[in-house]
């Protein structure tokens, strides 16, 4: 189950923060921040990079200001790090998640 939250914007759209399980680490989890002129709509992009049981129910998690202000000046709107949030760690563009190590490619022996 992801936790996580939004927050509206005073232009209309919002920013969805989701805490989910690292799809690289066991037992790790990432936190993901999307922009989007909507709940639904910041779920629907995250479902369609491959994330598909992706839900937010209720808001206990927000995004902080400091998330908000890191996905406002990201060109994509999608951003993840991994958490607990480590202060040397910088916000990642989604592809830097969802790419794939090279030789892992279905098909390959390892």
């Amino acid at each position: 189950m992801a936790g996580g939250g939004f927050s509206r914007l005073p232009n209309g759209t919002v920013v969805v923060a989701l805490t989910l399980p690292s799809p690289t680490t066991e037992g790790g989890a990432v936190r993901v921040l999307v922009h989007a002129g909507n709940r639904a709509r910041a779920l629907t992009r995250l479902r369609n990079l491959g994330l598909r049981a992706v839900y937010l129910r209720g808001n206990a998690e927000p995004p902080t200001l400091d998330e908000i202000t890191a996905v406002l000046h990201h060109p994509d709107g999608l951003l993840w790090r991994t958490t607990p949030e480590c202060v040397e760690q910088l916000w990642q563009p989604i592809g830097a998640l969802l790419r794939r190590p090279a030789g892992t490619a279905a098909g390959t022996a390892a």
